[in-house]
């Protein structure tokens, strides 16, 4: 050991004492981390540093510290009014006012003993702060048992700041690893307000964004379907990139279900299956299940395939058992398989897919048709000597109990000619689409052929106009930007051919600058048609497009006569209009609308407003109707602060009076929607600093006339768990542009 000064006893009471002691070195190597952690001690040669204002005893055995203590090894800092050291052991022994910090982690306490090389050691009566995870409580005492682990006695953990927290957890024993980044807690006690809320015979919580197995925290709630509700999740972490979570699930009107939730990725392929099993449903008496399956998975860089299967026991179970409107409304369930090839300039898929119809007794629909098999072959080259040209082939086998089924085949080369200039584009292109049909009806087992071959010429072409101005006192550039589409398909008489997967597009602008009306290759429309349009940009001169405005109609020179069920009629041209004005950095507003000149009305229309002035502050308004669905709806939603720490969340969707299903010779596609309230959300948040309670109502449709109502009750313990019924995915659905008041924890178990 060496020393910078021969050492001896102070002659004056505030002189300052200081001895470095160099340890001998120690094999190490540099492994590469995910994080920011400064190194441990043992990983490199350390020196022990002592200071105080005074010093006795022998550098080589003993050394008794007095006043201002201060001990140095590494990344641990140590501080006290009195402290022995041994030199022999690098250990010391503090006593007064101790202050700890070890890689960001402080302690205090009333007595001290560690050894500095390893760490190890014990403090009585001390405090303790974690810099990662901001957990801090007391203890009767904390024993290290290395850098990494901590063995807390009678203590107590939160993540809330000042000596008396909000809530905090305490247990008997409670070990803190920050190696694993995980704490565990034996018969742990979770206090709120002071009051016990919970308690367990054992729990381990994160430290960090870390995951770990073990039982999550219980959920409650209640549903106007099933009444109380009760899970008790228990997490599986297999490895970093697979998991699995099983829900025991207690539903007071209906029985005990039991929920898995596995997911996988990996570099190749990915995916998730979840099912659900309720044995003897005490409302219905029968074995209810679901279970959906998501998987993709890249053989090599050419080849892939993928399956989406869905499966439910009974056409109720979504309505009865989920809270998501999308889910809760579905009645289509896909069971999809595909395998995909690609190069370069082709690419080939093989598809078999069907669906499981679940009926709604007030409103049926048809089942769709089965694809077993479907084989498509697509290919594309783009500026071959200045043409593009793409090719599709498909071969496709329909299956159906009841209707004609049969096999199609479809051949749809185009070639065209684009022309693009910085002012104008002009598109010429010329596409055939030819297909042969070989169809059965299964009522009177005859089978016919059809085909047909249909030519069809188009032409694209614009202008772009620009010129500077000004938009509100700023400089932007405004663009006039018309655009004329021709079309021209020759008639060819198809009723005969049967209908298996096309339906008549919705109008719109994406649809109104195609050739074809008709969504599928069973109907191919004639048409002798122009589609004008005109659109009007104002960009500001950071790219911000803050004003737009478009306007399109379709001509059309020779009435329509292709149709899927009944005659067109006369056809006259509808007017499409769409808009957005971004009024401000926080106000932004659009609306579409569409004008049917056969009705003489506007057939589809929305407008909404959408106003985000701050972080958590958010107002939506809009208005949509649509004739042909026999809607006419307000929907309001928002969150926004009404209160100090207290955030009111919700949303109504409200359908209008409307007589369009009375109309004379209107009839609705689907059945109107009662008037009065179809959605709704309701809700308070409450951000303390530490703590987040949230009460939530909903009211989701999940049939014709029949509705779900869901209570949900939330109390989030920051950096700890959540305790209650999650809504977060109802907010988050519910709620364009709903912001959370705090991180999401990581769940703890139990």
């Amino acid at each position: 050991m060496t020393w910078p000064f021969p050492l001896r006893r102070p002659q004056r009471l505030f002189s300052t004492v200081v001895a470095v002691i160099t340890t001998a070195s120690v094999p190490s190597f540099a492994v590469a981390q995910t994080n920011d952690k400064p190194a441990k001690a043992g990983d490199r040669a350390e020196e022990t540093r002592i200071s105080s204002e005074q010093m006795t005893g022998r550098p080589d055995r003993e050394l008794v510290l007095e006043r201002d203590v201060e001990i140095i090894r590494g990344e641990t800092i140590v501080n006290s009014d009195h402290a022995t050291y041994w030199a022999a052991d690098d250990e010391v022994e503090l006593s007064g006012n101790i202050r700890m910090k070890r890689f960001g982690d402080r302690y205090t306490g009333d007595k001290m003993r560690l050894k500095m090389d390893s760490g190890v050691g014990y403090v009585t009566n001390p405090t303790y702060h974690m810099l990662e995870s901001n957990g801090q409580g007391k203890a009767e005492r904390i024993d290290f048992e290395s850098e990494d682990r901590a063995l807390i006695t009678d203590g107590t953990y939160s993540t809330c700041e000042g000596p008396n927290p909000d809530w905090y957890l305490k247990a008997n024993t409670l070990r803190l690893d920050t190696g694993r980044e995980v704490g565990d807690a034996e018969a742990p006690i979770i206090y709120f307000k002071g009051v016990p809320i919970i308690g367990a015979p054992s729990m381990s919580f994160p430290l960090s964004g870390a995951r770990k197995s073990g039982f999550l925290a219980p959920t409650q709630g209640t549903t106007s379907t099933g009444g109380f509700e009760v899970a008790v999740p228990y997490y599986f972490n297999i490895a970093p990139n697979r998991d699995l979570t099983l829900t025991p699930r207690y539903i007071a009107r209906r029985g005990m279900m039991l929920g898995a939730d596995a997911r996988y990725m990996d570099r190749m392929y990915a995916g998730e299956t979840k099912a659900e099993f309720l044995p003897n449903d005490s409302q219905t008496n029968t074995n209810r299940w679901s279970i959906a399956s998501k998987h993709t998975q890249n053989i090599n860089d050419q080849a892939a395939f993928a399956w989406n299967i869905n499966s439910a026991s009974d056409n109720n179970y979504p309505s009865d058992f989920s809270r998501n409107l999308a889910i809760s409304t579905q009645r289509l369930l896909l069971r999809d398989l595909y395998f995909n090839y690609s190069q370069t300039f082709w690419n080939a898929t093989a598809r078999a897919s069907n669906y499981q119809v679940l009926q709604d007794p007030a409103s049926p629909i048809t089942r769709p048709y089965d694809r077993l098999p479907q084989f498509t072959l697509n290919a594309a080259r783009q500026d071959v000597n200045g043409f593009d040209w793409k090719a599709t082939l498909e071969a496709t086998r329909f299956w159906h109990p009841d209707m004609v089924r049969g096999e199609r085949y479809v051949v749809n080369p185009s070639i065209s000619y684009p022309i693009v200039r910085p002012s104008y584009f002009i598109t010429p292109k010329v596409s055939l689409n030819a297909a042969a049909y070989n169809v059965q009806d299964p009522l009177t087992n005859i089978n016919s052929k059809y085909s047909r071959a249909l030519p069809t010429f188009s032409l694209d072409s614009g202008l772009v106009f620009e010129r500077e101005t000004d938009l509100f006192g700023k400089a932007a550039t405004q663009t006039l930007e018309p655009r004329l589409f021709y079309v021209k398909t020759p008639y060819r008489d198809q009723s005969q051919f049967p209908v298996f997967d096309t339906a008549e597009a919705d109008l719109s602008f994406a649809q109104i600058f195609s050739e074809n009306r008709f969504i599928g290759n069973d109907r191919i429309s004639d048409a002798n048609q122009l589609t004008a349009a005109m659109v009007s940009r104002y960009i500001e001169d950071s790219g911000a497009e803050r004003l737009r405005v478009a306007l399109a109609q379709r001509y059309y020179f020779e009435d329509q006569r292709v149709t899927l069920t009944t005659p067109p009629g006369k056809s006259k041209p509808d007017l499409l209009a769409s808009g957005s004005f971004q009024i401000s950095d926080t106000l932004k507003t659009e609306g579409n609308l569409q004008y049917s000149a056969n009705q003489k009305t506007v057939s589809r229309g929305n407008a909404g407003m959408s106003w985000r002035p701050e972080p958590k502050k958010v107002l939506n308004l809009t208005y949509r109707v649509d004739v042909p669905n026999a809607l006419r709806q307000v929907d309001v939603s928002g969150q926004w602060p009404i209160a100090d720490r207290w955030y009111g969340v919700g949303r109504l969707n409200y359908s209008l009076p409307n007589d369009y299903a009375n109309r004379p010779g209107f009839a609705p596609l689907t059945a109107p929607p009662a008037r009065g309230l179809s959605e709704g959300l309701l809700g308070l948040e409450y951000k303390a600093d530490c703590w987040i309670f949230r009460v939530v109502a909903q009211r989701l449709p999940t049939a014709t006339g029949k509705s779900n109502s869901t209570l949900f009750f939330q109390l989030e313990l920051s950096g700890l768990t959540r305790l209650g019924s999650d809504p977060m995915e109802a907010l988050r659905t519910s709620i364009p542009g709903y912001q959370t008041l705090g991180n999401t924890p990581n769940p703890s178990s139990y």
